[in-house]
This record gives structure tokens, sequence and C-alpha cells, in this order.
């Protein structure tokens, strides 16, 4: 049998496979108790006979978990196949004693040596001479997979091998989804990019990735597209993407390309959400833009500083009118920058949001709390942020975009805040909301 004729052979097989139950509870069940479509024997019969390839392992019986667990990994990263035990070699059927325990210890497998987990499709099939064979159909969906041990491995034609760096980076690229950041901004033109903003970032870099001198007629449509990665063809068009439009685009375009973009800053007269407003504003523009008025907003209400104050006696004011709060510089610019950068910019009606208290700053964005809460909330507290936009982050905070950041980290600017003001910063997770409080001294 040809290759082809065998792939096809192998692509009938599969789409006479049952459905993967829908709960954990009944997959069990499913499992053990639904039998094989009797219209598989055939196929399965004609791939046998076609040997072994990129999507067929023929194996007389389980007996290294180990090497199967590989053989499973492989197929999947590869595009999925078919493993058949109770073959030889010589592509003789020889039959399975305990297909039963063959099966549960597949699932097994499938379950505990494979991350990710697997949910396998097992059919045992008996033969018209009694024996019985048992066939396991793998499918790559979440791929790449590897081993307990964290290896990775591919198929190549009858052969599995691991995965080198490159084929493990090709597989990697393969399976993160394209983000919102890097989706082409609806109406957005070239003209509507700020070409001053865009070029004096790109100067930061002369003497090493850029070179000003060999720039003939400012090209920003081909930078935006072949360097920074922030234009995508669209139709006849090249379109900046909404990471592009937020960093590099004209003020006046950004609120109208991008709404959910403008950031609201409030000054409450107390320490809560109830307590009388003050001022309130809406900041519109790209993110330079938006973090300068955001930062003008606080100092108005606030005083930032590099290093506590100190209390002298002479200074203490019996007015009832509260003194202004002083923060530590560093940190309000790192959280205004994790606000802007860390945004779920796919989340519509939830605002990001800056709340000015008599002592106290709070900084809340939207953030899908489903899978980030409370594993993630405790990871990003060690460095370890588990980034919605990196693009945006990576040049956001990057020296040459300009906001002039001294720290780095939300580790940081949690030990920054808890030694300017003695007490220890919040941050909270809930209801598709993430909230940092850093108290003032």
């Amino acid at each position: 049998m040809s290759p082809v004729n065998t792939q096809m052979a192998r692509r009938r097989f599969r789409s006479n496979q049952r459905h993967e139950p829908t709960t954990e509870r009944s997959f069990q069940e499913y499992i053990l108790s639904t039998p094989a479509p009797q219209s598989s024997r055939t196929e399965l019969l004609r791939l046998i006979r076609g040997g072994e390839d990129t999507f067929l392992e023929l194996k007389v019986k389980l007996s290294n978990t180990e090497k199967i667990a590989q053989e499973i990994v492989a197929l999947a990263n590869t595009g999925g196949g078919v493993i058949v035990f109770g073959v030889n070699d010589q592509l003789r059927v020889e039959g399975i004693e305990d297909p039963e325990s063959v099966q549960e210890d597949l699932v097994r497998i499938c379950r505990e040596d494979i991350q990710p987990s697997l949910v396998p499709f097992i059919d045992r099939i008996a033969l018209d001479n009694g024996r019985r064979i048992v066939a396991l159909d793998v499918d790559g969906k979440r791929r790449p997979y590897r081993t307990r041990d964290g290896r990775f491995y591919i198929r190549i034609g009858a052969e599995k091998r691991e995965a080198s760096r490159e084929e493990l980076s090709a597989l990697l690229d393969e399976s993160r989804p394209i983000r919102y950041e890097s989706v082409p901004a609806i109406d957005a033109t070239m003209a509507d990019i700020d070409e001053a903003h865009l070029w004096s970032y790109l100067r930061e870099f002369e003497g090493g990735a850029f070179e000003e001198a060999s720039v003939v007629g400012y090209p920003t449509s081909e930078v935006l597209e072949r360097d920074l990665l922030l234009a995508t063809p669209f139709g006849n068009d090249v379109v900046p993407t909404v990471a592009a439009v937020l960093l590099f685009g004209r003020d006046e375009r950004v609120g109208e390309l991008l709404p959910r973009s403008a950031v609201f800053v409030t000054r409450f007269s107390g320490d809560s959400l109830q307590s009388p407003v003050i001022e309130k504003a809406k900041l519109t523009g790209n993110l330079f833009t938006i973090y300068e008025g955001l930062l003008r907003f606080i100092s108005r209400y606030s005083d930032l500083r590099e290093t506590r104050p100190k209390l002298v006696a002479d200074d203490i004011d019996p007015s009832p009118v509260p003194a202004r709060a002083n923060y530590h510089r560093g940190v309000v610019m790192e959280a205004l920058a994790n606000v802007l950068s860390h945004r779920d910019l796919a989340l519509r009606d939830q605002p990001s949001r800056v709340h000015i208290f008599d002592h106290s700053l709070e900084f809340v964005n939207s953030r899908r709390s489903a899978g980030f809460s409370p594993v993630a909330q405790r990871s990003i507290r060690y460095g370890l942020p588990q980034q919605l936009n990196p693009q945006i982050a990576a040049i956001l905070t990057s020296r040459e975009y300009g906001l002039k950041l001294t720290l780095r980290s939300l580790p940081e600017l949690l030990r920054e805040s808890r030694r300017f003001s003695n007490r220890k910063a919040e941050i909270v997770a809930f209801n598709d909301e993430f909230r940092l409080r850093v108290y003032g001294a």
C-alpha cells in the first residue's frame, strides 16, 4: 500500500472514532464500556498491511510504559496517529492475551505520564480467528506534548526521536494563539501612526539595531511590519495592529479606533469608593500620553518622592484637613506601567481605573480570573507575570520608549512600597479584575 493510501486509510479509520466524553466522571466509564465500531476492523487491517510509517506504530505487547509514553508523545507532536498492540515486526497479528488490562494501562499512561494529559481513543478489536488487538488513536490537538520527565519527541517516518531545539521552537510557535494585541486595528491606517513618536523610539537603538544613515524616506509601514511586528497584511493594505495603535497612535485617533483603551482616574475624599468624589477624568490617547496624564493627575493630590520623608515635630499640623500622602515615585510609575501593559483588551465594559484615596492608591485592571487566580496570583509576586500583551509590555517598559521607569518588576514594586510606607501592598484578583493597592506615608 502506498503512503498516500495508508494515510487515507488512517483518516477513514479515525473518522469512525467516538467523540470524547464531556465530563471527567464519564471518562473512565466511557473508555471501558463503549464497544469499538465494527466498521473500523477492515480499515485497521488495511493500515497494518501497509506497515509502520509516520502515523502508525506496531507493538507486540505493552511492556515498557516509559517507551510507550515516548511513542505516544512522538505521534501527538507529529499530528497524531495510531498505535496497534498485538502485531509483530513481520506484520503478523499475534494478538493480546489481556486487552482489558492493556487498555487500562494506556488510559493511565495518557493521563499520568504525558503532559498535557491526553484523552485517548482506544478500541479492543476481536478478529475472526479469535485473536484480539488493541488500537490507540492519538490526537495532537494541544501540542506540544512532553513526557513526565520533560522530554519532547517527534516522529520521522517509522522512527521517533527527541525534538531538536529548532523543532521544539516551531512546535511552541504553532501552539501560541493569536493575541488581541496582534490583530489588525479595525479602520486603522498608517496615517493614524504618530511617526515622530515611532521614529524617536527607533533612534534610541542607533548604533545597534537601527542605523539612521541607511534609512531612506522613513518607511513607517515597512518598519512596523518587518522590524517591530506591529503591522499585518489585511486585504491589499498593511494595517497597524492594536499594539501599534496603542503604543504609537496619534492621540486624537486612538480613542476613536480603540475606545476601550481609555483609563479613568478619580480622586475620592476619603478612603473608600463610597467617599465623595472630588475630581474624575477620562484619559485617552496613546499609552505614553495616558501614562503622563495619570502621573500628573496623581501628583496634584499626592507627593511623589524618592525617599520616605522624615517626621519633624514642628511640621505636625493640627488642621482637620488631612495632609497629602507621600508615595515612592518609582512604585507609582511601575504601577501605572503595569496598568497600561497588562490590560485584558478583549474584555468589554471593564475599563482600567486609578483611584486616589486619602491614604492609598488603587490600580484596577480588567483581567479574566479563569486560570489566573490563585496560582498565577501567587507566582507574579515572585516575578513570573502572566503576560496578556507581551509586545506592548516589552516596548512600553523598555528604556527606549521613554517612561523612565526605575523599578522593573512587581516584586520590586512590592518591596519598595513596603519599605517606604511600612505597609504591605495588597493584591486581589476577582470578578475579572486585578486590583493593586499601595499605601502612602
